[in-house]
């Protein structure tokens, strides 16, 4: 078995681990849960020799393990699928996902069996239903298709120890599966799979065992058979969660974006889609079926071959994304805000005030502190961003926080329309709560138009009020009349599946 004993981590002014004891038994998955700050990444970071504690200790098989840097896990097997995406953008595929143990590829006169890595790396990526190649460059590939390679690199490593952290956070619910048959198959195999999720669901479904963490301290260690949804999340954050209907929004007739005849070489044809004011639209299908990327045309991060687009009934020329913002308050708020949406060594100041520099200039290459300091008050409030003070830097924020601030930058560039990426990847079910709410009512009471790209089933049913479901880099169904009523989450999620397959 694996243990933490009596483990205590400090950083400068917060405690993150409080005398913490926690077991890890073989041809168990035992989850860890808990609000963001709870303690669970640098938990998993002491495990894997990433962390030190200041007390305590890791122990394997009763016997102490000497975890003095991350390369020590492996001694002691023990692997890892990091929340935060690892990868060499420059690299291959298969580069990524043997590169810890190259080593072992070597061909008679010394060199790399490129075959051999490539054959390997293909047998992980059939294991997680990934559909590319071994050679192709990972740096373009979307979010979800890198979390898939993280899980597949873990696989390749054989460890009795796999710690998961957040590993469905950008995984539709269908991709979500075929990852719950791996792990029951790696229990099967009397292996040890560590958990970590934001999604009580997935935890009642696939795990054995439960700890929640909170501020740093665990408040109790349960068998899943025996604890239901309200009792975990009383568990996680002390008191019950609120999960009433939205209602419906009011949404106009006026379509505020429009997109005509949309292609792009190998990817999209003749694709299109209408946005009213004061409607949230949703875009939901399998990781690689063309939701993001044809977002990204949208807003001009990525190039068009054909088509058209039209803000407020006007042919709109975006070529970059500054036009979109600039010119037509078009805000896009990306699924991968640690390396795409923040700029994290910031502080919440700069982070917010970015897209709108050349506006608070008060002379020709003076920017105004005094105009950053009120803008960045304002968005603070309206946002509700839990931060110290404006020069708190953005990296030391919770994950919700971190949205917030995402969020409300596009928002203080005077953005109407705004694309959201994954809202709530890597937050706790408290702040998903609050930003479900923000979202609600940029839409509800501020007459914002939002798209909503996002592979939580429950997050679509609870948002959107159309659907357009994407595969295979085509629109292959709409999902209406949401906002007429109240509608289950069964009969949606029917519809979805139905048009999936």
């Amino acid at each position: 078995m694996l243990e933490a004993r009596n483990v205590t981590r400090e950083f400068p002014g917060v405690k993150a681990l409080d005398d913490v004891s926690v077991r890890f038994e073989k041809g168990e998955v035992h989850a860890l849960m808990g609000e963001n700050g709870a303690g669970k990444s640098t938990l998993m970071k002491i495990i894997t020799g990433i962390y030190r504690p200041d007390a305590g200790a890791v122990y394997v098989d009763g016997e102490k393990a000497a975890l003095r840097s991350y390369s020590d896990s492996a001694k002691y097997d023990i692997s890892i699928v990091h929340q935060e995406i690892q990868v060499i953008p420059e690299s291959s595929v298969a580069e990524n996902i043997v590169l810890d143990k190259l080593g072992q590829f070597r061909g008679p006169l010394g060199g790399l069996d490129w075959k051999r890595i490539n054959d390997t790396a293909q047998r992980y990526l059939d294991m997680v239903e990934l559909d590319v190649k071994p050679t192709d460059a990972i740096g373009r590939m979307t979010a979800a298709q890198k979390q898939l390679i993280q899980i597949a690199k873990a696989l390749s490593s054989d460890a009795r120890y796999i710690l998961m952290d957040e590993p469905t956070s950008s995984l539709t619910q269908y991709e979500a599966q075929n990852l719950f048959r791996i792990i029951r198959r790696l229990k099967a195999e009397d292996r040890c799979v560590i958990f970590v999720s934001h999604k009580i669901e997935e935890v009642l479904e696939i795990c054995d065992r439960v700890t929640v963490l909170r501020d740093g301290r665990v408040i109790g260690t349960r068998d899943v058979a025996d604890i239901d949804r309200d009792e975990l999340v009383r568990m996680m954050i002390g008191r019950s969660e609120n999960i009433e209907h939205l209602g419906r929004l009011d949404i106009s007739d006026e379509v505020v974006l429009e997109a005509r005849h949309i292609g792009r070489g190998g990817m999209f044809e003749d694709m299109g889609l209408k946005l009213h004011r004061g409607e949230i639209l949703g875009l939901y299908g399998l990781v690689g079926a063309g939701r993001t990327e044809f977002a990204r045309l949208l807003v001009g991060a990525d190039r068009r071959d054909t088509g058209d687009i039209l803000i407020k009934g006007q042919p709109a020329k975006i070529d970059c994304l500054r036009d979109a913002v600039e010119k037509y308050g078009l805000g896009y708020v990306t699924e991968n805000r640690k390396e795409e949406g923040l700029i994290l060594p910031f502080n919440v100041r700069d982070n917010m005030v970015l897209p709108i520099l050349r506006k608070l200039r008060d002379k020709p290459f003076h920017i105004s502190p005094r105009r950053c300091k009120d803008v960045t008050r304002e968005m603070i409030g309206r946002m509700n961003v839990k931060a110290p003070s404006q020069e708190t830097r953005v990296e030391s924020l919770s994950g919700g926080n971190q949205q917030k601030v995402s969020i409300g930058k596009w928002l203080a560039a005077g953005c109407d329309i705004l694309i959201i990426d994954e809202p709530t990847v890597g937050v706790d079910v408290g702040a998903k709560r609050q930003i479900h709410e923000l979202i609600w009512d940029l839409a509800k009471n501020e007459g914002k138009s939002i798209i909503l790209i996002s592979s939580d089933m429950t997050e679509m049913i609870t948002l959107a009020r159309r659907i357009l479901v994407f595969k295979n880099y085509k629109i292959v169904s709409e999902i209406d009349h949401l906002n007429d009523r109240e509608y289950s989450y069964a009969e949606v999620s029917e519809r979805i599946g139905a048009a999936m397959t």
